[in-house]
């Protein structure tokens, strides 16, 4: 059964999109059966992807509508995983979602025949609490953030933190914090040292050890339509995100050896 994260983070511009095309590509080059949700309107990971959302027989839009199952939308990459890719159109979703009676849960029973093909579902969602935002946080076992180490990350992390309590009282009681990732990271800025050292300190263990570096080629690879593992295997960019697959393989097989042993 997969195990369904939503990648998320209130403000934008964080590296939420690259996080989840880059950690996909990197959980499959380790041979994890992996499938990647496009749930925001920009479609970027589509276009990520090497996709023209502008072309798509099928999307998100049709799958959040029930008009069409979601396997009917999968489109198989060259790297290894699956994605249900998004085009502007899923904005008439989200606004017919509103209208809904189980509004939250379009993506959860959409998702649900899908769960035992794979290993992990990454939902990358929009830089907002949204109705589609929410419906991924019900859908999910837990949350990845991306944060970058700047003046205001603790505070977009605090109300990230208020929402997540939010749908666990009322949606969803066993979505868990699954990691906070520190992005576009520069060791030499002062700023983006201390953030990290209050992120530590306030987070411990829920904070990665990798770190994601400010790198050209992984700013470079989305304009090609490449996870950056294609673009350049060798760049820092590309040998953080294969760090990050492995921290998170590490961590729940030892969630795994824990409760073996409860």
């Amino acid at each position: 059964m997969a195990r369904v994260i939503a990648i998320t983070n209130q403000k934008g511009g964080v590296g939420k999109t690259t996080t989840a095309v880059n950690l996909a590509a990197s959980l499959a080059a380790t041979k994890q059966k992996v499938l990647l949700v496009d749930l925001d309107p920009q479609a970027n990971a589509t276009v990520g992807c090497g996709l023209n959302k502008q072309t798509l027989a099928y999307s998100m839009n049709q799958v959040l509508l029930e008009e069409h199952p979601a396997r009917q939308a999968l489109v198989s990459t060259a790297w290894n995983f699956d994605i249900l890719p998004t085009s502007g159109d899923l904005t008439v979703a989200e606004v017919r979602l509103l209208r809904s009676e189980h509004r939250n849960q379009g993506l959860k029973k959409a998702l649900a025949p899908l769960l035992t093909h794979y290993d992990f579902v990454l939902i990358d969602c929009p830089p907002s609490l949204n109705i589609l935002t929410v419906n991924a946080l019900v859908a999910a076992h837990s949350v990845l953030a991306p944060i970058q180490c700047e003046y205001f990350a603790l505070e977009g992390l605090t109300s990230l933190l208020s929402s997540i309590e939010h749908i666990r009282r009322s949606a969803n009681p066993d979505l868990q914090v699954e990691g906070l990732l520190r992005t576009m990271y520069d060791g030499r800025n002062g700023l983006t040292v201390e953030v990290s050292e209050q992120l530590l300190a306030h987070f411990g263990d829920k904070v990665y050890r990798t770190v994601i570096p400010r790198n050209v080629r992984l700013a470079e690879a989305p304009s090609h339509g490449l996870p950056v593992i294609s673009y350049d295997k060798r760049s820092q960019g590309a040998i953080a995100y294969l760090a990050l697959a492995g921290e998170i393989l590490r961590r729940q097989e030892q969630e795994l050896l824990m409760g073996v042993g409860a």
